[in-house]
């Protein structure tokens, strides 16, 4: 029997927890589930509780829940999600100070153990902590994305496929730039079943539903506070499955651009290949004017973002 793949989750929170037993599900391979000293025995619980839904579900994965780093070493996969969770009322720049001290010290050991590894952040503020692990690991840009326009998108899709009436999976939808209050739903690549979604929904409708998805995250923090963890961590199996079983899926995620789109030295939500090699392509699309504006404005807002982190 080959090796199983090794995937290494940083955080054993709502999210981490949630990973694991996607991962475990989808047999994509191993899983060890890391938290700081003080949280080890919540780490080493769920790890438990889930090896006894494998057995009581039938699939092969080993959970193991650990505060050591070197029981990461050599994963395949490592999805970030340490740091301190939103809170009502909070904004995801309000966490930089705290969560960036964090990232650093995360990112240096991810770079030790595990320095082959496709790196999948979801730590907020996203945009600024993908750069930080990027930037303290050396890795290139192939093997660190950040987890963000998968989950955009997913909610957008969401939002039209209950207003129209439609099954969620005739709907298509695109949502580039930071994640944040400034991210971009692309209308002009927004599609049911083929239909531009503009001639099935009234424009004040899709308007709503614009501003609906760029604030979702918020959404959810007020209805249950504390921030979502299943639709999150549904985004990062997907990208780290299509990485593992070299599906090459097409995902918005957040990548390092180097030209792109016109941009260079940001991470931005864009549509990219995900396949063996991670990153394979950062996919180039036609925006209207509307969009490239917008998405102006979102790149102003992470590059304020990482100047922030920069001078902390």
């Amino acid at each position: 029997m080959p090796n199983r793949k090794k995937i290494a989750l940083i955080g054993a929170g709502n999210i981490g927890g949630e990973l694991a037993m996607q991962a475990a599900r989808k047999e994509l391979g191993d899983v060890v589930l890391l938290d700081i000293p003080d949280k080890e025995g919540v780490a080493k619980g769920k790890a438990l509780d889930m090896m006894q839904a494998c057995a009581l579900e039938g699939f092969d994965a080993n959970i193991l829940g650990t505060s050591n780093y070197d029981d990461i070493e050599g994963a395949d996969v490592v999805i970030v999600t340490a740091g301190v969770p939103r809170k009502p009322g909070m904004s995801r720049d309000d966490l930089l100070s705290i969560n960036l001290k964090i990232m650093r010290s995360v990112a240096g050991n991810v770079k030790d153990k595990a320095p082959d590894a496709l790196v999948i952040v979801i730590s907020n503020p996203l945009d600024a902590m993908v750069y930080e692990m990027k930037k303290v690991t050396g890795f290139p840009r192939e093997r660190v994305v950040g987890m963000a326009g998968a989950l955009d998108s997913a909610r957008f899709e969401c939002f039209l496929a209950d207003e129209a009436g439609v099954s969620v999976k005739d709907v298509s939808a695109l949502v580039l730039g930071g994640h944040g209050d400034t991210m971009v739903p692309c209308l002009s690549y927004t599609t049911i079943k083929g239909v531009p979604a503009t001639k099935v929904i009234d424009k004040d409708k899709l308007d709503a539903m614009v501003q609906r998805t760029a604030k979702g995250g918020g959404e959810i923090v007020g209805l249950m506070g504390t921030s979502a963890y299943v639709a999150p961590a549904s985004g990062a199996i997907s990208m780290a499955e299509s990485y593992l079983r070299g599906q090459r899926r097409m995902i918005a995620c957040a990548a390092f651009l180097e030209g792109e789109y016109g941009y260079k030295d940001i991470y931005m939500g864009v549509p990219i290949l995900i396949g063996p090699a991670g990153m394979e392509k950062v996919v180039e699309i036609e925006l209207s004017d509307g969009e490239k504006s917008m998405l102006e404005t979102s790149a102003a807002a992470v590059r304020d973002l990482i100047e922030a982190a920069a001078k902390l």
